[in-house]
């Protein structure tokens, strides 16, 4: 019972992870038909700058500003290549794709001549630090905030895409970009407040990615961009409750998989999203093939 428990609470803490990575990706994808091969990078510049304003400011205030300074570097990431590199691509997806695959290589490069190569070590305040018991196991309280923002993040997304104006205008201009510029509304500034909140749950994710393992590395965002594309491509690109439970599905299926066999966890998920793209036959926008 204690191995099942830390099991699963080991795998719903992966799986926020690759939400919070994932959900950015998604909406971007699914909302403006962008393949984003940056997105890893707003990732890792999110992990470094949460971690540098964490190392200045330790203890819980220190924590919490590096998760907002991580969102900030995110967001602002994303707006910039929004507006400098995205929108003069819009209608030539292959150019996007080679301009964000340069970017994605560009970035991390960026990274380790600013930090250097070596991981730098997260210190967490010691609350987090500890451990809670649950039915006799000792769950990482990191675990747990992991948990807790993803679900925030996920009802939030949830309202602001069904239950706002904004939300509202961003699904029209999806299905009728020409009628709604018509009637008055800058879609490009739609398109640009997705890429942006894109940004910043890439630059979260990167951040508590740090907390989770404990450091940060140029190369985390490029690791967590795989299997963020396996999320979105199994929960259905722009669905976010969709992408949501693909999360929880590949984050339970790598760690029970990782315990029956150290090597066994990355085939799980490839052998995962095989099956589950032959069975459905339908593609990346979870339209049939």
């Amino acid at each position: 019972m204690t191995t099942v428990l830390l099991l699963t609470a080991t795998g719903l803490g992966v799986a926020a992870l690759y939400f919070l990575v994932a959900s950015g990706l998604t909406l971007i994808f699914g909302l403006m038909d962008v393949l984003n091969f940056a997105h890893g990078a707003f990732v890792g510049l999110g992990g470094y700058v949460g971690w540098t304003v964490a190392d200045r400011l330790p203890g819980s205030p220190g924590l919490v500003l590096g998760l907002l300074a991580g969102v900030a570097a995110g967001a602002a990431t994303a707006a910039v290549t929004e507006l400098a590199v995205i929108r003069p691509l819009y209608g030539r997806p292959l150019d996007q794709v080679l301009a964000t695959v340069g970017l994605g290589l560009a970035i991390p490069a960026l990274l380790q001549a600013v930090w250097g190569a070596d991981a730098r070590t997260w210190t967490l305040p010691g609350w987090l630090a500890g451990t809670v018991g649950l039915f006799g196991a000792r769950i990482p309280s990191v675990r747990f905030l992991l948990i807790g923002l993803a679900m925030a993040l996920l009802l939030g997304l949830r309202l602001l895409l069904g239950r706002t104006r904004a939300g509202l205008v961003v699904r029209a201009g999806v299905e009728d970009r020409e009628m709604v510029t018509a009637l008055g509304i800058d879609v490009r500034r739609a398109n640009l407040a997705v890429f942006a909140l894109g940004g910043a749950a890439a630059g979260l994710g990167g951040a508590l990615f740090g907390l989770y393992q404990g450091s940060v590395s140029p190369g985390d965002g490029t690791s967590l961009l795989v299997y963020a594309f396996v999320v979105v491509v199994l929960g259905g690109a722009g669905s976010i409750t969709g992408t949501a439970l693909a999360a929880v599905a590949v984050g339970l299926v790598q760690q029970y998989a990782d315990y029956a066999s150290a090597s066994l966890g990355d085939e799980s998920v490839v052998i995962l999203l095989a099956a589950v793209l032959l069975l459905r036959r339908r593609n990346l926008r979870g339209r049939p093939a």
